[in-house]
C-alpha cells in the first residue's frame, strides 16, 4: 500500500483542485447577458446558427485536402534524402502518388467532386 500512497496523494489533490475549480466557478458566475452572448457579425443579426451542418460534400472535398496536405509533408523530408537513397526513393515516391492519384480518382468516380 505504502507504494501507491504518492499516486493516491496526487490523484487527491489533482481532485480537490477540480472541486476547488467548480466551487469558485459556482460562486462567480454572472448570468449571460443577450449582448454579450449573441454573435457579433458587422452589427447583423446573424443568419444561421454558430454551429450549423455542412453539406456532406464537404467532408469529402476535406478529406482529399488533408490527404494531398499530409502528402505534401512526406515530400518535403523525401526531397532532402532524395539524392543519397537514388532511384529507389523516386520509384518509392511514385508509387505513394499513384496511390493518392488513385484515391482521386474514386473520389471523382463516386461523384465526391460533383457541386450540383
Amino acid at each position: 500500500m505504502e507504494r501507491y500512497l504518492p499516486v493516491l496523494a496526487m490523484l487527491g489533490l489533482a481532485a480537490a483542485l477540480v472541486g476547488t475549480l467548480y466551487l469558485v466557478h459556482l460562486r462567480t458566475a454572472v448570468a449571460p447577458v443577450l449582448s454579450t452572448v449573441a454573435a457579433f457579425r458587422s452589427g447583423l443579426p446573424p443568419r444561421e446558427h454558430a454551429v450549423s451542418r455542412f453539406h456532406v460534400r464537404w467532408y469529402a472535398v476535406s478529406l482529399l485536402f488533408l490527404a494531398f496536405d499530409v502528402e505534401m509533408l512526406f515530400m518535403y523530408p523525401w526531397a532532402v534524402v532524395v539524392a543519397d537513397v537514388g532511384a529507389s526513393a523516386v520509384a518509392e515516391m511514385f508509387v505513394f502518388l499513384s496511390l493518392l492519384m488513385a484515391g482521386v480518382l474514386y473520389a471523382w468516380r463516386e461523384g465526391a467532386l460533383r457541386w450540383a
